[in-house]
């Protein structure tokens, strides 16, 4: 048994100072206050000094990283991902497919499966692949970002089956526009199946917008981009996203891609509880400027021309995802937003696994959970990880 102390505990829902996390068989088997805590005279005690224990961060939205794009299938581009997000604090994630022809997404769908049925680390400290996130093809053309026009699809259930099928049970999360036609009934077909249903890349109206959160979607992915503007006569899926406390709303805190004061409006109407830190992460994050792939299409990682900051973007010059890691997002919220370091790791811990309906085994610091963690400097820079009691701070 492994018991670790640290100046404060994030469980991330309260703050425990002085406190201490029983680890046995990579499951947390306490956590409180250091003098409330039984330690069994036979436990290691390793004391973290003045550092924050936290939940792993948890992301619902990544195409990729270290050079990889996960719609390679392969278990080189899922290690190479895994590995790069566990040193920035990322203990589970869910690899994100980009809109494709039907049969080379069916092919990549399927090599994602032989991975995760096979998956058992290769002794790097590496993420968990938690399933898949389906972003696209079902999306609206005028609001679809860098997906290519010709890569999308009338939704229909037949060909959402094929894509069910290719993932053998893995598929988690299916994004679409609630205004195509279809989507309706695709939507109601998913969430039967157990599939998470998020709106995005949608030119949906309001009343669109609400009729697809009134039949169960669940959230919205990369909440300001690729959505219709809001307009005081006119406030589209982001007026509702933004007033409905049924659905959860996903941000890209890069920088980039919204604006600080975006930011506090987004922490202002959705809460703390409802706010999900995503990546979105590509093939060019925690690498060099250059030209790198983004399912099948090549993007160019520069300097964005009105931030300075490093973006990626395709021939046509959309944004192409981010080079976003978790712990940077979270020092952004903080920075940008005015959140506190509290807030900002349950936006990344605890809220994403609560939208995943695992809250019970990770994003929390509690009795039972997986020992996913991360340490954290005062700052909120990451000192380590943890995966399934896997650590590289010990």
């Amino acid at each position: 048994m492994l018991a670790l102390a640290a100046r404060q505990l994030f469980t991330p829902l309260e703050l425990v100072g002085n406190g201490l996390v029983l680890i046995e068989d990579g499951i947390i088997r306490a956590v409180g206050p250091r003098d409330s805590v039984a330690v069994p005279p036979t436990a290691r005690i390793v004391d973290l000094g003045d550092t924050i224990l936290a939940p792993g961060f948890i992301d619902v939205h990544i195409h990729g990283s270290a050079g990889h794009d996960v719609m390679e299938g392969t278990r080189e581009a899922v290690e190479a991902v895994a590995a790069l997000a566990a040193q920035h604090g990322t203990t589970s994630f869910v690899p994100t497919t980009l809109s494709a022809q039907p049969d080379g997404l069916t092919k990549s769908l399927r090599g994602l499966r032989r991975v995760f049925d096979g998956w058992t680390g290769s002794g790097r400290l590496m993420a968990t692949p938690l399933g898949i996130h389906l972003e696209g093809p079902f999306l609206s053309a005028g609001c679809r970002g860098a997906h290519r026009r010709e890569d999308l699809q009338e939704p229909s259930i037949p060909l959402f089956q094929q894509f069910l099928d290719a993932a053998g049970g893995w598929l988690r999360i299916l994004t679409l526009a609630p205004e195509r036609e279809g989507a309706a009934e695709v939507q109601q077909y998913a969430i039967g199946k157990g599939v998470k249903v998020a709106v995005g890349h949608s030119d949906a109206s309001y009343e669109q917008a609400m009729a697809a959160i009134d039949a169960g979607a669940s959230h919205a992915v990369h909440v300001f981009n690729a959505m219709r503007p809001f307009a005081h006569r006119d406030p589209g899926l982001l007026g509702a996203v933004l007033t409905d406390d049924r659905v959860r709303a996903e941000v890209i805190a890069d920088g980039v891609h919204v604006h600080a004061a975006a930011l506090r409006l987004l922490v202002r109407t959705k809460g703390v509880s409802r706010t999900v830190l995503v990546t979105d992460a590509v093939s060019a994050t925690g690498m060099t400027p250059g030209r790198y792939s983004l399912g099948g299409m090549e993007i160019e990682l520069t300097d964005d021309p009105r931030t300075g900051l490093p973006a990626c973007r395709n021939a046509e010059g959309a944004l192409a995802g981010s080079v976003l890691t978790l712990d940077r997002a979270v020092r952004n919220m903080v920075r940008m937003a005015n959140a506190t370091l509290l807030d900002a790791v349950r936006m990344a811990s605890f809220n994403p696994a609560r939208l995943l309906g695992i809250e019970q085994r990770k994003g929390w610091l509690r009795e039972g959970a997986d020992a996913d963690l991360v340490l954290l400097h005062p700052d909120g820079a990451v000192a380590g990880a943890m995966v399934g009691g896997v650590a590289n701070f010990l």
